[in-house]
Formats: structure tokens, sequence, C-alpha cells
């Protein structure tokens, strides 16, 4: 993969300056955040660790890696990290083997972008083996590319996956729409040069120049994110 993006930059075939909209999965369209931590703090604890509550806002968001091995320094546990990542993802999956709930709005925004067919991708720091299991609920017809964390050479913070993602759709970063729920993936989102729309599940995002707060996919749709792309001359 290159880092790189096509230099033209044009309206879509509708007039609209938006290309594209790229969103992030856990915590943002799935309601799975939690169960990351609730799967990490039960597997320290059968390995004699309880974690911090405050360790929850650090491992939030980022890759598997940079998480499992904060966690493993953190608490000294006799556990390596590719049996830890191993762990996780397993406990993980038969977490979400029956039903992975929805954030309020992921369906009815999923299926508005899917209606006005707005090119979109799921951009995660998950691995593969995840978001396909989350995609039997999300849709995999509703996205025009996938891109799981362990597909890239640097996954969030970085903004490798967002450049890769708006390059595959033939987009420009600034004319996609990032939707995120923590810190690391509007890093990511930001330093790719997108506009992004925070959504926080874990801990606070403030409003930045480029960057704007909801509470809720409920307070987002397709006209929302059209306007916040400068439409072009």
């Amino acid at each position: 993969m290159t880092s790189t993006v096509p230099a033209p930059v044009v309206r879509t075939a509708d007039g609209h300056a938006l290309q594209a909209v790229l969103l992030d999965m856990d915590g943002t369209l799935v309601d799975t955040e939690g169960f990351w931590w609730e799967i990490e703090a039960q597997i320290f604890l059968e390995l004699g660790h309880r974690l911090d509550e405050a360790w929850r806002d650090i491992v939030v968001g980022g890759p598997m890696s940079r998480s499992a091995s904060f966690l493993i320094e953190a608490t000294g546990a006799a556990i390596g990290l590719a049996e830890l990542s191993v762990l996780l993802n397993e406990r993980f999956e038969a977490r979400i083997a029956e039903q992975v709930p929805l954030m309020p709005g992921a369906e009815r925004l999923l299926s508005e972008l899917a209606r006005h067919n707005v090119p979109t991708a799921l951009v995660s720091a998950s691995h593969r083996r995840v978001i396909d299991r989350v995609l039997l609920t999300l849709g995999r017809d509703r996205f025009h590319l996938t891109v799981a964390g362990d597909e890239v050479p640097r996954t969030k913070p970085h903004p490798d996956p967002y450049l890769f993602a708006a390059s595959s759709l033939g987009a420009h970063p600034s004319r996609c729409a990032v939707i995120e729920d923590t810190a690391t993936g509007v890093a990511a989102a930001e330093a790719a040069g997108c506009r992004v729309v925070a959504v926080p599940s874990v801990g606070l995002i403030e409003p930045a120049p480029g960057r704007t707060v909801v509470r809720s996919l409920e307070d987002v749709d397709l006209a929302f994110l059209r306007s916040l792309i400068t439409p072009l001359n």
C-alpha cells in the first residue's frame, strides 16, 4: 500500500462536493467498545491482575497490538502479545456470535448512504476476522470497501487506513467525511486530511477546526455530511 491520493478534485456526478463517507466500526456503528474492555478485564483477572479503569481511555480505539502491549506492560502479566491477541479475538468473536448491537442511528444512516449510492468505506483497527463477523450484521453490500487493522502497515492513529480508503474510492481526503468515536480514530482521520464527525463513545472529544462533535449518529444524515464539505467553485 502507498499513502497517495488522486490529484484531481472534482464534483461528484450529482453535483455535491462530498466524494465519500468513511466510517469507523467499534463504538461508531456497533456498540462494542465496552465488549473489548470487558474481555480484556476478564482475561487479565484470570491471569491474576485487575485492570485499572483509568486505563480504558488509553487502550480504546487503537490497534490491538498497542492496547494489548500496554496492558501487558502495565500489569506485568505472564503472557505474550501473540497469545493475548489470539485470546482477545477469539473471545470477542464468541461475544458477538449471536448478535451485534447497533449504535442508535447507524441502521438509518447506512441505509440512506446506500440508497443514494454514496461511496462508503468501513475503516477499522479491528482485525479482518472480526470485521467479517460484524459485517454479517451491518451488511457487507452497504460498503464499497472495508479496511482492517491487520491489512495496513500502520493502522490508527496513523493516517494510512484513511488515505488508502480515500484513494481506493477515487476520492480526495479533503472531500471525505469520516465518522469516528475515539481520539485515536479522530487523529488518524485528521492526519489524512479528512473532515471529521466525532461521536464520542469513551472519553471526551472537543470540537476543533475541521472537526464537528455530535451526540449520536441520530444527529447525522447525508444532508449534514454534505454540508461539512466546502462546495467547489
